[in-house]
């Protein structure tokens, strides 16, 4: 007996125990999204009052309760900043949906006084987190001190850098391009003081971009008093454009569109991730071997292509408009939206079959597909309709027979009325003329 007493006591204190952590994770997940605070039509009257990241949803929208966790852990984050973190029912308080020209949901926005921003980036909590922090400074932050740079460089993947005296042609190009850009990158000034301890230079002003462990120098910033000042802006725009990215990110349906503004050929290694993001082993080889050579041969290739690796099929599949196996290689031209696929089983694919892969695209050599003609964009709009319907159906069949049965039962009410109405009025006409003869 008094074992089994103990084995009673035991199994009550662990299911006890569990109760508690349960209480404490439920209090926590409370805690963090009583950080978002709910928002109505009066936020159009207080929007100026301070800086906001804010959430538009329907509380329909199967997505909005995919980013409603992750915007409750933004809020955590930015909690102790001057950024507020919000969200608005758009069913609710459609007037601030139209204030807002909210066209699908979720849609964040980062507004400050009379300006808004759309935010078209991952929906994780890094990058939102860094998209606010970005957003609520000045395009170009100063640093005056030489350990920040050092605190940079941990925190940034990627940053870019002024280092000089703030004037002249390269310092106002530079500091259009932080404000066109904001968006997307961190960009700074320093002294030369302070520079000369973590980077190596020769002459100034010098613009630097640090992504990886590695700094990059924009080429022309020394002789930029010798060039025109209308090439000195295009070079540094298209400069920054191109290298905001890192060697070889993932790219995703949010991204995808942005790294296609580099105007170079965008390289992608196609690879299934499951839903713990975890990829099988011979596909993961696959994408190690690609990125491998790109960083080996970066000098070879930086010009001419931009690198990167898709984790969803699907992305690949309306680049195509058909199903690609995984895993694959395509690379696709920015320019003309026509992509290319290698001839190789990817399996098989070796270093150097990569090589004159990338070196057939580059001589133009390579057989292209797809294009932006208006006969492609009208297959693109049916394949993406076809795989938006398969999609909800396979979310919630219910709600989907619901949302286009209805519509197909009152049409084929009205078709059968139109077309079957006389029919039935000819009957009634034929019984009256049999009564009226007998």
């Amino acid at each position: 007996m008094p074992l089994l007493r103990n084995a009673n006591w035991k199994w009550w204190s662990l299911l006890l125990g569990a109760l508690v952590l349960l209480l404490v994770g439920l209090r926590s997940a409370d805690g963090l999204s009583s950080r978002v605070l709910e928002l109505s039509d009066r936020f159009i009257d207080v929007r100026h009052e301070g800086q906001w990241l804010v959430m538009f949803y329907a509380p329909w929208c199967g997505y909005c309760k995919k980013t409603e966790p992750i915007f409750g852990l933004v809020a955590q984050a930015l909690h102790a900043t001057n950024v507020r973190v919000g969200k608005l029912d758009c069913t609710k308080y459609p007037a601030s949906s139209r204030e807002f020209k909210v066209r699908g949901y979720p849609t964040i926005m980062f507004i400050k006084g009379n300006m808004e921003f759309t935010y078209n980036g991952d929906r994780s909590r890094d990058e939102l987190v860094d998209y606010a922090l970005r957003m609520s400074g000045p395009p170009v932050q100063l640093v005056t001190r030489t350990e920040s740079v050092d605190m940079l460089k941990g925190s940034h993947t990627i940053f870019f850098m002024f280092v000089g005296q703030q004037e002249g042609v390269v310092w106002d190009t530079y500091y259009a391009a932080a404000e066109g850009y904001q968006e997307h990158g961190f960009f700074y000034a320093t002294s030369e003081d302070i520079a000369t301890q973590h980077f190596d230079f020769e002459k100034l002003p010098a613009v630097i971009v640090y992504k990886e462990e590695q700094h990059h120098f924009y080429p022309h910033g020394h002789v930029a008093h010798e060039m025109d000042p209308n090439e000195v802006n295009e070079t540094i725009f298209q400069w920054v454009n191109v290298e905001r990215f890192t060697l070889f990110p993932k790219v995703t349906r949010f991204n995808i569109h942005q790294l296609l503004k580099t105007q170079k050929y965008l390289v992608l290694a196609v690879v299934q991730e499951d839903k713990l993001s975890q990829i099988a082993t011979h596909e993961l080889e696959f994408r190690d071997m690609v990125e491998g050579v790109i960083r080996k041969h970066r000098p070879r290739y930086h010009n001419k292509f931009q690198f990167g690796w898709i984790g969803e099929p699907s992305i690949a599949h309306s680049i195509i408009l058909d199903q690609l196996p995984t895993p694959h290689l395509i690379a696709i031209n920015s320019s003309t939206q026509h992509h290319f696929i290698p001839d190789d089983d990817p399996m098989q694919m070796t270093p150097q079959a990569l090589h004159l892969f990338l070196e057939s695209i580059s001589n133009e050599s390579a057989v292209a597909y797809g294009g932006d003609t208006y006969f492609v964009r009208c297959n693109r709009a049916i394949f993406e309709l076809k795989r938006s319907l398969k999609d909800m159906w396979k979310g919630n069949p219910v709600l989907t027979t619901v949302i286009f049965g209805l519509p197909l039962g009152f049409l084929l009410l009205i078709m059968y009325s139109i077309f079957c109405g006389d029919c039935l009025v000819t009957e009634e006409e034929q019984d009256e003329d049999h009564e009226k003869k007998e």
